[in-house]
């Protein structure tokens, strides 16, 4: 059969009501006809040379735009571009990819936060390799739906082969499983919501809480993990119904990590008041400094204590395929759960993002059958949906599969060698630069830091006046468009931060940033004084 041809989609005549097709009036259209148009845009095998073209068409696009590329972003305002997007009259198709393609340009593509170029520094957002790319464009089209076995099946079995692959890693053991997810959000949540079913499901069993109303045994349960651990765990307790309160600070050491001594004496002291610890979260990679806790021992108090023990290695764990840096994740292979996110230090395009577990048998806290879905009986087929909080969900595994096919586990874990590395020779610049001050060493690939130069009397500039500088340089830079960085506190206090994932910037191309900080925050400073 022929291909089907578009019907032509004229723009509407000056006057036409606003919601037309092709100028016809809602309505008074021939239903025939626009079926006909829209069936040319469907992805099938009539359409398949249409489909080549026209995805080539926007490749193109974002190749000729990314080539072109001189900064990682063009400082656009908010206004700016709500008013460009506010303008499209989504009533009235173009009918044309190259006339929406070009459109895009004005309200995307020209003003996008580019992560590939050496001067975004700011979040964990990874430039994305290639193979990734590939697999988008085939897990796109093909469109599997990875909940049940008749929506996706080898999908499936490239998923669960890449959980064992990733559990092999972490020496999880052959009991281990687990299941792609959204992002370190969900899979911690996730992990949480284990371990509380888990918890009351080993409370139920011991004679010492038996009679115990649900309700009155929730308040009772407690997550421990550290000052400086993802709000993510925060949340999630208070999406378990937990509330805020469930989670427990643990004090850190200078260096950021937990303090396996303040987390035993905590854990001693919910037992004292008459709390059970339900879980015990330690960070592999801590947002701000890339700290990572000291797994081994938090993992024998979280025993202990009887205690769930999850490791959000959301960010740390790209260390899993690293050549020269995987020790730092020693004792990851005692979690009862961890989260790995391939969408950061994998170089992964978002989202991509796993829960494992060391023992599969946990995931039926998450287990629910329906008829039309995966009824009990079906116990022949394996549906992905009997251990994920989700039920639709994207095959994002493929892009992670297609990376290691194509370049490797220890291509990859150069890359984030490359990024650690770069971290510690910036870390090396700011330390001996008397305008800034470098919060802490670099652990993995972040640098918190601020300016805070010397005045001519010798003295540093206030700590209030850091404060607002630091905030004022940071939205000062991203106005520009000339480099992106990111900003945090310390102690109440205001920093900039450095998030370096990219394998081709070199200390060179952050040394232009610090550069462009200090002669922004002089200029600021200036102002200032001329305004005073």
């Amino acid at each position: 059969m022929a291909p089907v041809t578009p019907v032509d989609v004229h723009p509407v005549p000056p006057g036409t009501q606003a919601g037309t097709v092709a100028g016809v009036q809602p309505g008074t259209g021939s239903p025939a006809r626009l079926v006909q148009n829209a069936a040319a845009h469907l992805f099938n095998a009539r359409n398949s040379a249409g489909y080549t073209a026209e995805v080539l068409r926007g490749v193109k696009t974002v190749a000729a735009r990314v080539s072109g590329c001189t900064r990682p972003f063009t400082g656009a305002t908010p206004g700016e571009l709500k008013r460009r997007v506010d303008g499209v009259d989504l009533g009235v198709p173009l009918g044309d990819t190259a006339a929406a393609l070009e459109e895009l340009e004005d309200v995307y593509l020209r003003d996008a936060v580019y992560f590939h170029d050496a001067k975004y520094a700011a979040h964990l957002n990874c430039p994305v390799v290639i193979p990734a790319l590939v697999a988008e464009a085939v897990l796109s089209a093909v469109n599997s739906s990875m909940d049940t076995w008749d929506q996706s099946a080898g999908a499936t079995m490239i998923e669960r082969r890449l959980i064992s692959w990733a559990a092999g890693r972490l020496g999880l053991g052959d009991s281990a499983d687990g299941v792609f997810t959204s992002g370190g959000s969900q899979s911690n949540f996730q992990a949480l919501l284990l371990a509380r079913n888990q918890t009351v499901e080993w409370l139920k069993l011991d004679p010492e809480h038996d009679g115990l109303r649900l309700p009155s045994l929730l308040e009772k349960l407690r997550i421990f993990t550290s000052a400086d651990s993802h709000f993510s765990i925060r949340k999630s307790a208070a999406m378990l119904g937990l509330g805020y309160d469930a989670v427990v600070s643990v004090r850190c050491g200078q260096d950021h990590r937990m303090d396996p001594e303040a987390l035993a004496a905590e854990l001693a002291r919910a037992r004292n008041d008459g709390l059970i610890p339900m879980a015990v979260v330690a960070t592999a990679g801590t947002t701000d400094f890339g700290a990572i806790d000291p797994l081994d021992e938090l993992a024998a108090a979280a025993r202990g204590h009887g205690a769930w023990f999850h490791v959000d290695a959301a960010y740390g764990g790209g260390l899993m395929v690293s050549g020269r840096h995987r020790h730092l994740l020693d004792g990851v292979h005692r979690a009862d759960s961890v989260t790995v996110d391939f969408h950061k230090t994998f170089f992964q395009p978002v989202s991509s993002s796993a829960l494992l577990v060391r023992d599969a048998a946990t995931l039926r806290h998450v287990t629910f059958h329906a008829d039309y879905l995966n009824p009990a009986a079906a116990v022949d087929r394996p549906n992905q949906v009997d251990k994920s909080i989700q039920t639709t969900r994207r095959f994002d595994a493929l892009k992670l599969w297609l990376t290691l096919r194509i370049m490797g586990a220890d291509a990859l874990g150069a890359l984030f060698d490359e990024a650690i590395d770069l971290a510690s020779g910036v870390g090396a610049v700011l330390a001996s630069d008397p305008d800034f001050e470098l919060a802490a060493p670099p652990q993995l690939s972040t640098l918190v830091f601020r300016y805070r130069p010397l005045r001519p009397d010798g003295r540093r500039l206030s700590e209030d006046a850091a404060d607002r500088l630091n905030q004022d340089i940071r939205s000062a830079v991203f106005a520009s468009g000339e480099a992106v960085v990111a900003g945090t506190t310390v102690a109440g206090r205001h920093y900039l931060k450095f998030t370096l994932l990219n394998a081709e910037a070199g200390v060179e191309d952050i040394q232009s940033i610090i550069e462009l900080l200090r002669t922004t925050g002089a200029s600021l400073l200036a102002a200032a004084e001329v305004s005073v």
